[in-house]
């Protein structure tokens, strides 16, 4: 498990979640702790290292 910080799309506000590095691409969605907005999450992963990271508004 990896604890990754970004920028919540809607309120602004720093938060972080926790990854499973064992899955190598990974999409979907999780309400921000601050705002309970829902963020369109996708992740990937190469040998266990983050590799890329987004973070969208799912109402765009």
């Amino acid at each position: 498990m990896l604890e990754h910080f970004f920028t919540c799309p809607y309120c602004w506000e720093q938060i972080s979640m926790l990854l499973d590095t064992s899955v190598s691409q990974q999409s979907y969605i999780e309400d921000c702790e601050v705002c309970c907005n829902p963020i369109q999450i996708q992740a990937r992963f190469e040998d266990g290292e983050l590799t890329a990271f987004e973070a969208e508004n799912i109402e765009q």
